[in-house]
C-alpha cells in the first residue's frame, strides 16, 4: 500500500516555525492529523488574551479553516484533544465547543488536558484534531 503525505496550510507562518496546520494522509481513506489550533489570528499573533471562551471560539473557527482547506469539515473528526491551562476555568464554555460539533453532526473521541502553558504564553486552550474522510 502507498501512502501519500500532502501539507494543509491555510497560513504561512506555521511553516515558517517548522510544522504544518495539517497533514493528508491518503491511502485507502484520506487521514488529517490536525496541530494544536489556538486564539491565533491569521498572520500568526495570538488573540484574546485573557478571555477564555472568545479563544476558545477562535480555536474552532481555526480548526474549521484546516479542515476546510483539506476538503474536510466538523463531521469528519474521528478524534479531538482538548488542551488548557485551566480546566475549571474552560468548563463553563465547552458547551460552545459541544454545540459546533453537534451541528456538525459528530461527537468525537475527545480528551481534554490540563497544562501548565501552551506554547504562546498568552493562550489558554488549544485544540487538535484528527479528521477522516
Amino acid at each position: 500500500m502507498t501512502v501519500e503525505r500532502t501539507a494543509v496550510n491555510p497560513w504561512a507562518w506555521s511553516v515558517e516555525l517548522g510544522y504544518n496546520q495539517g497533514e493528508i494522509v491518503s491511502g485507502p481513506t484520506r487521514t488529517l492529523y490536525c496541530s494544536g489550533q489556538a486564539a491565533m489570528s491569521g498572520d500568526g499573533r495570538p488573540m484574546h488574551g485573557g478571555d477564555l471562551a472568545a479563544q476558545l471560539a477562535l480555536s474552532i473557527d481555526n480548526l474549521e479553516a484546516v479542515l476546510g482547506e483539506a476538503g474536510m469539515c466538523l463531521a469528519n473528526l474521528v478524534r479531538l484533544n482538548v488542551y488548557t491551562t485551566d480546566v475549571d476555568g474552560l468548563i463553563p464554555h465547552y458547551g460552545v465547543l459541544a454545540a459546533r460539533l453537534g451541528a456538525a453532526g459528530v461527537a468525537p473521541t475527545t480528551t481534554m488536558l490540563g497544562v501548565g502553558r501552551l506554547a504562546v504564553p498568552d493562550l489558554l486552550v488549544e485544540l487538535e484534531g484528527t479528521a477522516v474522510a
